[in-house]
C-alpha cells in the first residue's frame, strides 16, 4: 500500500480503536506491548511512514509524551460540585495530575448517553490520556467504558461489578469494617432494633454498608427484617420529607436506631422525625455516612463515618496515572481507610 494510508486503516486491519493506534505510533506508553508491537508490524506491512522507534517503557509515572494527548477526562451522571465529597477529592485530584502535566476536563454524562452507550458528543478520544469514573452507577455503560481500550478508573462502582468483572482499576471508601462497629458499639450499649435506610443495590459502597449491617445484626443473634427497613430505589423521593415521614410511620414500630446509607439521607430522616415529633436522640438514634458538613450544623449534629476525600484524590491520581503508564498491570481494587465520628445523635448510647 502507498503512503496514504492513514491511522483509521490500520486500526480497521486490527479490529482495534483508532485512539489506541495513535498512541502506539505516538510513544505514549499506555498501549501494551503486545498490541504495540503488532500495531508496528502492521503498519509497517501496509506502508505506513509516520512513526517512531518503540522507546522503553519507565517504571515511573510519566509525563504526557504527546502534546495532543495532555486531557485526564471527569465522566460522572451529575455535577461534581453537588457532593462535598466529589468536590474534594476532585480537587485534589487536579492538583495531583497537574504536577505531571495532565489538564482535567469534566463530562455530564446524560441518560440519552448512556441509553445510546456513546461518549459525550465535545470529548475527544483522541486527546485523552484516561477517563476518571466518578459515581457512575450504570451497568451497561461502565461496561461501554471498559470495552474502549482507554486507562479507566471507577470511583465507587455498580453493586454488582464482580459480576461485570470490570477491566479497570477500583477505588472506594472503607465501608464494612467502620459500619460493623459503629453498628456494634449501639448494639451493645443495648440498641438492638436498628432499621437500615436507603438503596441497597444503589451503588457497592451502599450494598457494602447493607452487608455490614446484615452482618452485625447476624453476629449478635438479631433477626434480619426488611419490613422495619426503608430500601426502595435511589430514584425515590428520600427527600421529600412529607415522603418520608410516611415511610416511617408505616414502619412496624419505632427503631431504636435508624443508620442511613449516606448523610444525606440521615439529614432527611432527622426532618422526617421531626416533623413526626420523635426526638433525636431522646426518642431515637441517628446515624449516617460521609462527614458532609452539614452533620456538625444539624440539631443534633450526626454521629457518621469520615471518608478522607481528599486523600482519597490524590490516591485516584496515582491510580489511574499509573494504569497511563504501564497499562499492562493486574487491576487493583483500593479501599481507603474511613473513621467513626460519634455525635449528639447518638449520645445517649455512649
Amino acid at each position: 500500500m502507498n503512503n496514504k494510508v492513514t491511522l483509521q486503516d490500520i486500526a480497521d486491519t486490527l479490529n482495534i480503536s483508532r485512539n489506541t493506534v495513535s498512541r502506539a505510533l505516538n510513544n505514549t506508553g499506555n498501549v501494551s506491548e503486545k498490541t504495540r508491537n503488532k500495531i508496528f508490524q502492521t503498519a509497517t506491512e501496509m506502508g505506513y511512514k509516520h512513526f517512531t522507534p518503540i522507546a522503553p517503557v519507565s517504571n515511573t509515572v510519566s509525563e504526557p509524551t504527546n502534546n495532543s494527548i495532555n486531557e485526564i477526562a471527569l465522566f460522572t451522571h451529575s455535577f461534581p460540585g453537588n457532593s462535598h465529597f466529589g468536590t474534594k477529592l476532585l480537587n485534589s485530584f487536579q492538583e495531583k495530575i497537574g504536577e505531571y502535566g495532565y489538564k482535567l476536563s469534566i463530562y455530564i454524562i446524560r441518560d440519552s448517553e448512556i441509553d445510546q452507550l456513546c461518549f459525550p458528543m465535545n470529548f475527544n478520544q483522541e486527546h485523552t490520556a484516561g477517563i476518571l469514573c466518578l459515581e457512575l452507577f450504570s451497568e451497561s455503560y461502565s461496561e461501554f467504558l471498559c470495552n474502549q481500550q482507554i486507562p479507566l478508573l471507577f470511583v465507587d462502582t455498580v453493586f454488582n461489578h464482580c459480576d461485570l468483572n470490570l477491566q479497570a482499576d477500583l477505588l472506594y471508601m472503607e465501608n464494612q469494617n467502620s459500619v460493623y462497629i459503629m453498628l456494634k458499639q449501639l448494639i451493645n450499649a443495648g440498641y438492638k432494633n436498628i432499621s437500615f435506610i436507603g438503596d441497597r443495590f444503589h451503588c457497592q459502597s451502599f450494598n457494602e454498608r447493607w452487608k455490614a449491617y446484615c452482618s452485625v445484626l447476624t453476629d449478635h443473634n438479631i433477626i434480619i427484617n426488611a419490613d422495619n427497613c426503608i430500601l426502595h430505589p435511589d430514584s425515590s423521593p428520600y427527600g421529600n420529607i412529607d415522603w418520608l415521614s410516611k415511610e416511617i410511620q408505616s414502619l412496624p414500630k419505632l427503631p431504636d436506631v435508624f443508620f442511613c446509607a449516606n448523610d444525606y439521607l440521615a439529614i432527611s430522616t432527622l426532618k422526617a422525625l421531626r416533623q413526626l415529633n420523635i426526638s433525636v436522640p431522646n426518642d431515637v438514634l441517628l446515624c449516617g455516612f460521609d462527614d458532609a458538613p452539614e452533620t456538625t450544623i444539624t440539631e443534633p449534629a450526626l454521629t457518621t463515618v469520615k471518608i478522607p476525600s481528599s486523600s482519597m484524590g490524590y490516591s485516584a491520581a496515582e491510580l489511574l496515572l499509573s494504569r497511563v503508564s504501564h497499562p499492562d498491570m493486574p487491576y487493583r481494587t483500593t479501599y481507603i481507610k474511613t473513621d467513626i465520628i460519634y455525635r449528639e445523635s447518638t449520645k445517649k448510647a455512649f
